[in-house]
């Protein structure tokens, strides 16, 4: 009987860890902060759109190398080879093409292709609040930004949201990932421990309450 009793304990105590780490919200690793945020969308899958800016670089050729935009009709333009298509390639795969073209006028080109001002990164890269809050809202990432700020620029959450559920979606290296994020607790009891910093492209969406 005894060692029934100590049985029955030892399944308890287990049973109540694991309702700990059940509730307990799923958070991002330590390493992920706003302060050094690059785009959750990987830089290296990047396609360049019309607008960005582009600085391109022949290896011992300056007069090659230039600053360039790309063009509203998605082509730079280069000395020698002339148009060039830019616009739904990388970085790489433009280098490769110019140094294609330019094979027949230099010696081993060696080009490499430096990204100055991104438009259309910045479209990827905008917070999102979606679900029952104020207003959906598309906005600007800034550095610092936390889930507080983006819910406070969505005007608040509506009266039947059930808070505590809210998600934060966001891309990484290794697939889609969604944290928990306990709203109610951010705005009424002041506890910040979900108060996730946000990174470049992060989704958030506020649940309504089912009854």
């Amino acid at each position: 009987m005894k060692c029934f009793i100590v049985l029955l304990i030892a399944i308890l105590s287990f049973s109540g860890l694991l309702g700990c780490s059940t509730n307990a919200p799923r958070l991002p690793p330590a390493h992920e902060s706003g302060k050094n945020a690059g785009p959750s969308v990987l830089v290296k899958s990047y396609k360049m759109a019309v607008g960005d800016q582009l600085q391109i670089n022949v290896w011992k050729s300056p007069e090659l190398s230039l600053g360039t935009p790309i063009r509203p009709d998605g082509k730079i333009s280069m000395p020698l080879i002339g148009d060039v298509l830019a616009v739904g390639l990388t970085p790489e795969e433009l280098a490769a093409r110019i140094e294609n073209r330019l094979a027949n006028y230099v010696k081993a080109p060696n080009v490499t292709i430096i990204l100055t001002n991104l438009q259309g990164q910045a479209f990827l890269s905008r917070i999102r609040v979606t679900g029952s809050v104020t207003k959906n809202i598309s906005m600007t990432y800034y550095q610092g930004m936390t889930v507080l700020d983006a819910i406070l620029e969505a005007g608040s959450i509506e009266l039947y949201a059930d808070e505590n559920n809210t998600k934060l979606h966001r891309k990484t290296e290794n697939g889609a990932v969604t944290y928990d994020i306990r709203l109610k607790n951010i705005l009424e009891d002041g506890d910040m421990t979900t108060n996730i910093w946000l990174l470049p492209g992060d989704v958030i969406t506020v649940p309504e309450r089912s009854f």
